[in-house]
């Protein structure tokens, strides 16, 4: 069972998102059991199928991972860990990462950013 995150779009106003029953959105090309909840303006949960490898890529702003489930490997230069499930991830701005769901099932996970999210092909130079 994947764990509810409390998040809130102002101070004001609360806000829960629970995984089982958020509106998950999907891209034409995506593959099954791929999809996004945008939770605030640069925060979301992902989820992307068992052995699912991203394109590398880099991000104007530091990215933060929390993985749910699955297990998630990520490569940053020479640096290289796999990421367990609460386990908690911390990527820097402007660093080519690569990262793939090396586990059978699913990789769910929380994602944010620093900044407004952007997403720079690895050919991009930053």
């Amino acid at each position: 069972m994947m764990a509810a995150l409390a998040v809130s779009q102002s101070s004001e106003v609360p806000q829960v998102t629970n995984p089982e029953t958020a509106k998950w959105e999907k891209g034409p090309k995506e593959p099954a059991d791929t999809g996004s909840v945008t939770l605030r303006e640069s925060e979301m949960l992902v989820r992307y199928p068992g052995g699912h490898v991203f394109a590398p890529h880099w991000h104007s702003g530091n990215e933060r991972i929390v993985l749910i489930e699955g297990r998630l490997s990520i490569r940053v230069g020479e640096w290289h860990k796999d990421l367990e499930p609460g386990g908690y991830a911390y990527l820097p701005a402007k660093q080519v990462q690569e990262m793939s769901c090396t586990s059978s099932t699913r990789c769910s996970f929380y994602v944010g950013w620093d900044s407004q999210l952007d997403f720079h092909r690895a050919s991009e130079k930053p």
